[in-house]
């Protein structure tokens, strides 16, 4: 079977790409081509690559057809946010896949109601990312339900793995963070730091991709969270990372309001995301529909993060 993977260089196709070659497929990935994989594989020597410019084939109307004509059997989208975008890609591929898959997020919800979330909770997405999110998901659903076409939305959390600083326990990306909490430092966290946030290692999103292929028949017309088993809150993350390191961490409160003086407009700006959000998402339907079994817990994934940023002295502790 032939895979078509549509932006296959990220964080995911680092791991999804070497475990479709392992399991035999025919591999054509899609991409700009301005950065290599996270981790080198042998594999990638029998994927093809194509350099594409999605932004600007899909300006020109051109993109969908580019996609066709490679006579995919299954296609992985790993970047679509606009809504115009999967219409376009949709049309293009109606009645010649036997599956698409397409990768959502948890953002597409919007803040947390009832906790874990599970994929039917009515949607309220706010930004403009969450919104386009929900969207494209709500739009394939309906195409797979009434039309037929072979969809599945798999939904991640917070992705992180080797190679790229993940979400800090303050809620921003400035890898800094580990080092306070490595050298005992003290740290700000806002409000009562009990705001969530859900990791997932992007091997597992790799697996659930993975496993949603060899599960078609339960996997198309629907959605899954795609998370580690359990969220944390800003507090419990901070203080297991500083116990990583034989420190306690010492933390300190602020109310939003103070808190977001303390730190650059960026930084205030990603944290207000994720605590506005404070995801924490069920992954019963996944489990039981595809057998996902993530191989990370929230920390583990995020250790094997962080010890690589030492690794690489992007951090120093």
């Amino acid at each position: 079977m032939r895979v078509v993977v549509i932006g296959g260089t990220g964080h995911v196709g680092t791991y999804l790409i070497p475990r479709l070659v392992e399991a035999g497929y025919e591999v054509i990935v899609l991409s700009r081509r301005q950065r290599e994989p996270y981790q080198a594989h042998a594999a990638w020597k029998t994927v093809q690559h194509i350099a594409v410019d999605r932004d600007a084939e899909d300006a020109a109307g051109t993109f969908g057809q580019r996609v066709r004509d490679l006579k995919p059997d299954v296609v992985i989208d790993m970047i679509c946010f606009t809504l115009d975008s999967a219409r376009r890609l949709v049309e293009a591929l109606r009645g010649q896949v036997q599956h698409f898959l397409h990768c959502g997020t948890i953002w597409a919800h919007g803040p947390s109601v009832q906790v874990p979330t599970v994929e039917e909770q009515p949607r309220s997405p706010f930004g403009d990312y969450g919104i386009q999110k929900a969207h494209i998901e709500a739009y394939l659903l309906d195409e797979a339900r009434r039309n037929g076409f072979p969809a599945t939305v798999l939904m991640p959390g917070h992705i992180v793995g080797p190679g790229w600083a993940p979400l800090n326990p303050a809620g921003h990306f400035n890898p800094q963070v580990f080092v306070t909490l490595a050298h005992g430092d003290e740290l700000l966290l806002p409000n009562l730091g009990l705001e969530t946030v859900h990791h997932v290692h992007a091997d597992d999103v790799a697996q659930s991709f993975m496993q949603a292929i060899a599960n078609w028949n339960s996997a198309v017309g629907e959605n899954f969270h795609v998370v580690s088993p359990c969220a944390v809150t800003l507090r419990g993350y901070a203080e297991t990372v500083a116990s990583w390191f034989g420190k306690t961490a010492r933390l300190r409160f602020l109310p939003w309001s103070e808190w977001c003086t303390t730190v650059s407009e960026q930084e205030a700006a990603s944290t207000w995301d994720h605590i506005a959000h404070s995801p924490n998402c069920s992954i019963a339907k996944a489990q039981r529909l595809l057998n996902y079994r993530p191989r990370y817990t929230s920390f583990q994934a995020v250790q094997e993060s962080v010890m690589g940023l030492i690794a690489r002295n992007v951090i120093t502790v």
